[in-house]
This record gives structure tokens, C-alpha cells and sequence, in this order.
């Protein structure tokens, strides 16, 4: 064993906070306030069910990943939101349906008591919603201001050591980074100016990274995606991560691509479409909201199959992805895929996908997780770019000189290898040959 990292302990009260208490953050917090309590388990948590193997296979040794990492516990955690509605939680998860009314009754106090704080919120950004419990104010600047305020009046309110960021709101038009997100002196200047460039997004995230909390991106907006947030989160000591909780559609693409490559079968064209009713769905049914989605869900493909390596195997690939808004279907989800690959001397072969999914059933382990990652991350010292979180998300960032690793298997080995790493343990390279010596 190595020397393992200095971490902090993870004592005392932790704030997730989450900008947008939609259908996502509050079948969350139900799940964990339930988990708490004995009514629930945790399942698709990693943290929670995870194990992870140390040492050699003969060694026997794979602790549950809640044991071997310095976590927070459910118990510690302390829950807030803003919003562009006032519903409180339990308000807002009975709207959504995605959780039966025996859950939320199980919770209903607790639920209750999680009232969101206005939120900010421009509609041109999100064209489709129009909210009633919204901050007002002279300029961009300000508003970031106010959530500064809101971060430091909840924490100690709620008595509260840290906190943590998740971004659960909707899916914003297509922005391109400006000169604005060159530098902090640039964004600093157009949050005066109320730049167009600046979104709400962007405003929560600069919020956070002032008050030194980490911030995951849930969504795939241009939110912690740029040089000025990126240099904000290292002058600060900060971690950021993101972007788009990797759930359905996109999951099933990153587990079967790698192992069509893996095979050297060929892949044709791959038509991906989605039916989907809760609020995302509705929002998504914007052409500029879904141009951001559509962007990151399309480069999955691409990275993972490199057609400039594989030129006759994915160079003519044909790649088309829809999301269709369709009321009825509610949070319930449908992904269908039509794959055509060829094999052996070029002949044609078919799959077939249809993934019945649950939308925010995917997606809320992935925010406790990331909330207790980052977490941990912020307390190991870590800042700036979380690569190694790259396992939960779409798009993930990186490094403006690296490619994004797509590869659930490989992001899978990167996550717990730094796991291992950052706890003092020898790094997993599965070469084996040793048993055989």
C-alpha cells in the first residue's frame, strides 16, 4: 500500500443543493429521506451497493465503496433547492408521478418542510416554461449575488459544515462559448452587461464557485464548460464535473458500442428515438433546447468507435437521435434503437433496442452519487475538472487537449482506480499473468 491522500473527515451537516426540484431531485430526496428510515434501498447507487475489489483476486478483499471511502452518510445530509415554481417537495414529486403515493406519504413531513427559493431564471433560455417564483434584479451580476446569499443563509440556517451542488433544471438552448467565458475578468464584466452569452446556468454555477461549493452539471448546458470556469474552480480550489446525467438511451449506447468495437464488427447506421411526457420532455420539445441535448448525445458514438482509427468499420456510420414529446408516457421513457452492423465478409446483421425506462428512476442515484463525490473530492483537495467522475455523465468534460473517454468500461477502471489511488491502494491494471508465474 501507498501513502493515501489527506481527506478531510466528513463531519458534521452536508447541504446538497440543487437548482431545480423537479421530478429528478425530488424522487432523490424521497429515496434517501426512505433509505434513512428503513422503508427503501438505495438501488443503482454506487456509493450505496457498490463494492470495490483491493489487492489481488486471491486476497478476497471488496468492501461495499461506503465503507472503503470516507463518504458522507444518508443521515448527514441536509436538502435544498431552488425553483421557478413554489411547490415544496412533496407538492412537486405528486405532480411529477413518478413515485407512488405510499412513498411519499411514508415522507410526507420531511418532504413538506423543502421549500424551494426563487430561483433565477430568464425564459429565453428555457422557452418552453414560464415561471411564477422567480428572483429579480438589476443585472446578471446581481443575481449571482443573491444566490450567494441564498447558499450562505441555508447553510447556516440549517447548520450546515459544507456544502454541494447539483444541477437537476432543464435543458437550455444551444449557447456557444463567446469571448465572455474566455477569462474571469470577461464573464465577470458581461454578468454587468447582462450578456446573452450568460445563462441560468452559468449564473448558479458562478455562485458556487464563489462560495467555494462544488458544482456537477446534470444537464447539457454550457454551464461549468468553459476556460473562466475553469480557472474560477482552480483559484478557488473547487470541484466541477458534468455534463447530462448518463440514464437511458445513452447508458445502452455506452455499454454495446465498446463491445461491437471490441469485436471489430461494423456499424452501418444507428437510428436512436425517444418518447418521453414529464417537464424535460415538454422543455426538449424546443428545437434550441434539444440542439444541446442532441450535441451531447450524438458524440457518444464518434469518440467511442474512432472512424478516423476504424475508417472501414465506422467511417460511413450514420448516426440520427429524436426525442419526442409525448404527454401520456409521463416520466416513463421509451428509448427504441435501431443498430445495422455487418460482420464477416461484410454481411448485414441487425439489433434491436427498446429500453422501457423510468427517467428520474436513473437519474436520482447518479445525483446522490455525484453529491457525495464531489464532496469527497472537494475534501481530498481536488479542484477544477473531475475527469475521473466521467462514468456518469453523457458528455463528459475534460481537458481542453484530451477527447472525452465514452467507454463505460474504461470509465468504470479510471473512477475506481482514483478511488484506490486517492485511499492508498494499488491500482487494478487486470493483467493476471502473476497467478500463472
Amino acid at each position: 500500500m501507498k501513502q493515501p491522500k489527506e481527506i478531510r473527515k466528513p463531519e458534521g451537516k452536508l447541504a446538497v443543493l440543487l437548482p431545480g426540484l423537479g421530478a429528478v431531485s425530488t424522487t432523490m430526496i424521497a429515496g434517501v429521506l426512505l433509505a434513512r428510515r428503513g422503508l427503501g434501498r438505495p438501488i443503482g447507487s454506487m456509493t450505496q451497493l457498490g463494492t470495490i475489489r483491493l489487492g489481488k483476486r486471491t486476497d478476497g478483499r471488496a468492501p461495499l465503496l461506503k465503507d472503503f471511502l470516507p463518504l458522507a452518510s444518508l443521515d448527514q445530509l441536509e436538502f435544498g433547492a431552488w425553483d421557478l415554481f413554489p411547490d415544496d417537495a412533496y407538492e412537486s414529486a405528486t405532480h411529477a408521478a413518478v413515485l407512488e403515493t405510499r412513498h411519499l406519504e411514508a415522507v410526507k413531513d420531511e418532504l413538506v418542510a423543502i421549500k424551494p427559493m426563487e430561483a433565477v431564471f430568464y425564459p429565453e433560455y428555457v422557452k418552453r416554461l414560464h415561471g411564477t417564483h422567480v428572483k429579480t434584479g438589476a443585472n446578471k451580476a446581481e443575481m449571482v449575488e443573491k444566490i450567494r446569499e441564498d447558499i450562505r443563509t441555508f447553510l447556516a440556517a440549517r447548520g450546515c459544515d459544507r456544502a454541494v451542488a447539483v444541477w437537476c433544471g432543464s435543458t437550455e438552448i444551444f449557447i456557444a462559448p463567446t469571448t465572455v467565458h474566455d477569462s474571469i475578468e470577461s464573464f465577470e464584466a458581461g454578468l454587468l452587461a447582462d450578456d446573452p452569452a450568460i445563462s441560468n446556468s452559468q449564473i448558479y454555477a458562478w455562485a458556487c464557485l464563489k462560495e467555494r461549493v462544488p458544482f456537477a452539471n446534470g444537464a447539457p448546458n454550457l454551464t461549468v464548460d468553459f476556460p473562466a470556469a475553469w480557472d474560477l474552480a482552480k483559484q478557488n480550489g473547487v470541484p466541477v464535473a458534468g455534463k447530462d446525467f448518463k440514464t437511458g438511451q445513452t447508458l445502452m449506447k455506452t455499454i454495446i458500442a465498446p463491445g461491437l468495437k471490441a469485436r471489430m464488427l461494423g456499424i452501418a447506421g444507428w437510428f436512436s428515438t425517444n418518447i418521453l411526457g414529464n417537464r424535460d420532455g415538454e422543455v426538449l420539445d424546443d428545437p434550441e433546447s434539444f440542439k444541446s441535448k442532441e450535441v451531447s448525445k450524438l458524440g457518444v458514438l464518434e469518440h467511442i468507435l474512432q472512424p478516423h482509427v476504424y475508417q472501414e468499420l465506422y467511417g460511413k456510420l450514420f448516426h440520427k437521435v429524436r426525442i419526442e414529446y409525448y404527454p401520456p408516457r409521463g416520466d416513463a421513457k421509451e428509448g427504441w434503437d435501431n443498430i445495422d452492423i455487418f460482420g464477416w465478409l461484410g454481411y448485414p446483421m441487425q439489433i434491436k433496442i427498446d429500453f422501457l425506462c423510468r427517467d428520474s428512476i436513473l437519474a436520482a442515484p447518479i445525483v446522490l452519487d455525484l453529491a457525495l463525490l464531489m464532496d469527497l473530492a472537494s475534501r481530498a483537495g481536488f479542484s477544477g475538472t473531475q475527469e475521473w467522475l466521467s462514468f456518469f455523465w453523457k458528455s463528459p468534460m475534460h481537458a481542453p487537449t484530451l477527447y472525452p473517454e465514452h467507454d463505460l468500461f474504461i470509465q468504470s477502471m479510471k473512477l475506481k482506480n482514483t478511488m484506490r489511488w486517492m485511499m492508498g491502494e494499488d491500482l487494478i491494471t487486470h493483467l493476471g499473468n502473476e497467478y500463472y508465474d
